[in-house]
């Protein structure tokens, strides 16, 4: 079993979803992201995905964008970003660790490296959102044999013809799009991804993560009655973003602010009825 298996295990036991949190790696700079990405799983997260920067993150929204343009500029690169999660790792050994980007960035380093790499690092996941089933044999099936789990999306539009090709060899977990659209510019429909999780269920027994969009207690609470798993992505980046200088520079709140956010909305799947209350 990886780390996320065993993490989803673990969550099935306690009887509640887990909270699966998304920053870019650099994002504002080196140093800030490394000590938010550490102070992730004290807050409440369960999984981690960390971004790695692009210049053209297409499914991504402004807040994302941002985020990849202020890791960029600071000079992050993939090569750091496997140092991210190497640090990560040295004080860290059971909060599983996603990937999550484009597959630009793991062509050119190259791929084969990159795996070897990401393993060595301490990586447990890929989520590569622009490789579909069809060019599995570009990273899929290497990723695989070394170990780490191959993670897909399925969205809105993903129809009964289409999500068996999505679920063959997808492992760890299943990241349910929760809207037709960018990361971060709409609400999700509760009712429309029960439906949808509920359909999805009937073909898999994988655990399945809700995101794009999610960014309060209350769809916290209500999407962790119908998945595995709340993913909150945009509102902490977001959440970066706003605690800047007018340089773009960290702040005395740059690492307190998105893990503050992370408390609360871990709070609302641990302790829902307290969370509900307040």
């Amino acid at each position: 079993m990886t780390r996320i298996d065993e993490r989803f295990a673990a969550l099935k036991r306690e009887g509640r979803a887990g909270l699966v949190t998304f920053i870019t790696a650099g994002d504002p700079d080196y140093d800030t992201s490394l000590a938010i990405l550490k102070g992730l799983p004290a807050a409440g997260a369960d999984v981690v995905e960390l971004g790695m920067p692009f210049s053209d993150p297409m499914a991504d929204g402004p807040a994302i964008q941002a985020s990849s343009q202020r890791a960029l500029k600071a000079g992050q690169t993939m090569k750091k970003t496997l140092s991210v999660v190497k640090e990560f790792r040295a004080k860290d050994d059971t909060t599983p660790l996603v990937l999550m980007g484009y597959y630009n960035p793991i062509y050119v380093y190259p791929a084969g490296r990159f795996i070897a790499d990401a393993v060595d690092a301490g990586v447990d996941g890929l989520i590569v959102v622009d490789v579909p089933p069809e060019e599995d044999e570009e990273l899929r099936p290497a990723a695989t044999a070394a170990g780490l789990n191959f993670i897909r999306l399925a969205t809105p539009t993903t129809d009964a013809k289409r999500l068996p090709a999505v679920l063959a060899n997808t492992s760890g977990f299943v990241y349910y799009v929760s809207i037709a659209g960018i990361t971060g510019t709409a609400a999700p429909d509760i009712a429309a991804v029960g439906a949808h999780v509920g359909r999805m269920k009937a073909h898999t027994s994988l655990p399945i993560a809700v995101g794009f969009g999610v960014k309060t207690e209350q769809q916290v609470r209500s999407l962790s009655n119908v998945a595995e798993g709340v993913v909150v992505g945009s509102a902490l980046v977001s959440a970066i973003g706003e605690s800047l200088d007018a340089k773009g520079k960290a702040t005395s709140e740059t690492k307190s602010r998105p893990l503050d956010l992370v408390e609360r909305l871990s709070a609302a799947l641990r302790h829902p009825a307290e969370a509900a209350a307040v």
